[in-house]
């Protein structure tokens, strides 16, 4: 009987934490709204999921952004290139300008 009663507490609590974090009541109102709709969708998982926003990023917008990073990725390469290039241009250069220093 005590495992009952220990089992039922950590319920409670867990109600407790629920309502408190406020999740109740967001399940409680789109519960309410698919209650009140008057044509019932197809996917009842999905209308909640929607409204509650944790659909996530839409796929095209996934796509687009994966496009875009491995566009910035090509170009951060190039630069990284060029800077190297450049690097060595001006190693080559460096002894050439330095002006030379009498010995006494």
């Amino acid at each position: 009987m005590t495992t009952y009663k220990a089992g039922d507490c950590k319920r409670e609590e867990f109600r407790k934490y629920l309502e408190k974090a406020g999740v109740l009541d967001t399940l409680t109102k789109v519960l309410v709204v698919l209650y009140e709709e008057p044509e019932k969708p197809n996917n009842a998982l999905d209308f909640l999921k929607q409204h509650l926003n944790v659909t996530g990023p839409d796929t095209a917008d996934i796509e687009a952004l994966k496009l875009e990073i491995s566009e910035l990725r090509q170009k951060c390469e190039q630069l990284q290139e060029e800077n190297n290039e450049l690097k060595a241009k001006i190693q080559q250069l460096e002894p050439a300008l330095e002006p030379e220093v009498p010995e006494n």
